[in-house]
């Protein structure tokens, strides 16, 4: 890593892991922890900033939809009859959905906001959001730190391809996240109106 890049990530890692462990934080968490196994960052500061991070963003979410989610409901009746349903669920299977979404991709601000509009209380969402945040961040945090380790035991003049490693994480992240996001749903196929 060159000088000035070198200097960009120790100055700039920490701010940058927070902001996007706010949103949905996999690709710069993942960045930040290569960073840290070359000894620019400090991989328990990365892995205790991106669970802050995801924590406060997912609280924000759920008070978004705490507060405004009459509002959108109004906007969308269709929703309204939905919600109870989900209500209902979401109160039976709260702490599994609440981490399970930490993981599910493309979820991480709509999940927060739906929950939000429920019933379910304020408290027991902070405590399961924070589980799923002190197991996400380390489990992100640790792939990254993995991938750097596998980029040293593979290139033995690692210094030279240093670089290279952290433009193939980014390459990686990319794709990855180009797949998920543009994968081709599965339709399921209409069924034929009865004939008179």
């Amino acid at each position: 890593m060159d000088g000035s890049l070198a200097r960009l990530v120790s100055d700039y890692g920490y701010l940058a892991v927070f902001v996007g462990s706010l949103l949905e934080g996999e690709s710069i968490l993942l960045l930040a922890a290569y960073a840290a196994h070359r000894g620019y960052l400090s991989l328990p500061i990365v892995v205790a900033v991106a669970c802050c991070g995801a924590i406060l963003g997912d609280q924000i979410f759920f008070f978004s939809g705490r507060w405004f989610g009459d509002a959108l409901l109004r906007r969308v009746p269709t929703l309204e009859a939905r919600a109870e349903t989900v209500n209902r669920l979401l109160i039976r299977f709260h702490a599994g959905l609440i981490i399970g979404l930490r993981f599910a991709y493309g979820l991480r601000i709509a999940g927060p906001v739906v929950i939000g509009m429920s019933t379910l209380s304020s408290r027991r969402f902070l405590f399961f959001n924070a589980v799923g945040a002190l197991i996400w961040a380390p489990l992100v945090a640790g792939v990254g730190f993995v991938f750097g380790h596998a980029m040293e035991r593979l290139f033995v003049d690692f210094k030279e391809f240093e670089t290279l490693g952290l433009v193939g994480l980014a390459l990686l992240i990319i794709v990855v996240s180009g797949v998920l996001r543009f994968l081709p749903r599965r339709v399921k196929p209409r069924r034929d109106a009865p004939k008179p």
